[in-house]
């Protein structure tokens, strides 16, 4: 990202943060008979909390230490609760406005100011339990192993070798401060169950440094498939040292990982072609690593699929014009919780499961686990199990 981009970054996440909390804070204590003391106790509280979240992202460089991980893992649900009180009270704000208006409008007494005092305590009670509510809800379903989801993928001439040929994808799996080992051994079984032919690994693996995080990930490496797992790397490899977690992918995990370039697997006489491109940000990083789907498909030999590993789906157009067939991507979490599942969908264009790109199928995996916040509303934790079979 840049020191000046992270900078600029980190500035509007701040803003963003602290105008939440400030919002929050004023509109559930205004009018409160409380001491002056306990006021500017809350005060504090809040602003020192907004101010300290942008220090997560730094906090991540130290991720597999325990006070750093029990930091990060209080600091990120927090966060997550602040962003449902928000939305919470911006729905009472509205429904006070409802009631408001159509009391003076209603003729009569109207309702009182010890009626009205009620429905405002009364409101700002249900804001408080029903976002700790909802982040409970949302926990909890964060917390369940990720389900595999069967998505069968036509392809037109599609060789008899080829049919029902399988691809287990799973992606964002952000190990680290609160997604640990354990999740890891969970999702190899549930891999391995499934005896699939290849296994595609679309990026964000980790969240910190190889040498904190290699005992949490080792359990990947025993995720089997007849041509093996491939990997490319997603932005947050880039926040955690690139060249090290790709050594480490290949040498300890034995995967390999696509650099913009290719390999050609043959499978009963028919050939399958397997392509990844860098994350979109990695030449911010590392010139070697500034992506290049072109070059992912320099030499290539005839295949009769082609299949594109990329971490952002929206270089689906691109890669849909040079003849892929199908193209795995991740990223976008599918919001990963509400109301973002709303805005990501006016970010972008591609945001969970299967599209057509031209003649190309694009599948969105929203997420094998989860960032940030342990928090899931809206969408569910997958394992992709993708069946090629033959287009009518």
């Amino acid at each position: 990202m840049g020191v000046g981009r992270m900078i600029l970054f980190l500035g509007v996440v701040w803003t963003l943060m602290l105008a939440a909390h400030i919002y929050v804070v004023r509109r559930l204590i205004r009018r409160r008979a409380l001491p002056r003391w306990l006021r500017r106790t809350i005060w504090a509280v809040a602003i020192g909390h907004a101010l300290a979240l942008p220090g997560l992202f730094v906090l991540m460089r130290f991720t597999g230490e325990g006070w750093a991980d029990g930091l990060q893992a209080v600091g990120w649900v927090s966060a997550g609760v602040i962003a449902l009180l928000t939305v919470f009270m911006l729905a009472r704000d509205f429904l006070w406005l409802i009631i408001h208006h159509t009391d003076r409008l209603v003729p009569g007494p109207g309702l009182g100011e010890s009626r009205r005092r009620f429905l405002q305590g009364a409101l700002d009670a249900g804001v408080v339990l029903g976002a700790a509510g909802v982040a409970g809800v949302g926990h909890a379903n964060a917390r369940q192993p990720a389900t595999v989801k069967r998505v069968q993928i036509p392809v037109e001439g599609l060789p008899d070798a080829l049919q029902g040929f399988k691809i287990a994808q799973v992606s964002d799996l952000h190990v680290g401060p609160t997604v640990r080992g354990d999740r890891m051994a969970q999702v190899a079984a549930a891999v391995n169950a499934e005896a699939p032919d290849l296994i595609a690994v679309t990026g964000d693996l980790v969240d910190g440094g190889v040498p904190m995080l290699a005992p949490m990930v080792a359990p990947l490496g025993g995720m089997r498939a007849r041509h093996g797992a491939f990997f490319v790397t997603g932005n947050h490899e880039y926040y955690s040292g690139a060249p090290a977690w790709c050594a480490h992918c290949a040498d300890e995990l034995g995967w390999r990982v696509l650099i913009n370039e290719h390999a050609l697997i043959e499978h009963d006489g028919a050939r399958l072609l397997v392509a990844g491109v860098t994350d979109a940000h990695a030449g911010r990083f590392l010139d070697a690593h500034r992506p290049d789907l072109a070059r992912s498909l320099a030499g290539a030999a005839p295949a009769d699929v082609r299949v594109l590993l990329a971490h952002r789906p929206e270089v689906a157009p691109e890669a849909a014009d040079l003849g892929f067939d199908l193209q795995l991507s991740g990223h976008t979490h599918g919001g990963q919780f509400f109301p973002m599942t709303i805005f990501i969908r006016l970010a972008q264009r591609f945001v969970i499961g299967l599209h057509r790109v031209g003649r190309m199928w694009l599948y969105v995996n929203p997420g094998t686990t989860w960032w940030g916040p342990p928090i899931r509303l809206g969408t569910t934790q997958e394992i992709t199990l993708l069946e090629l079979v033959k287009a009518p």
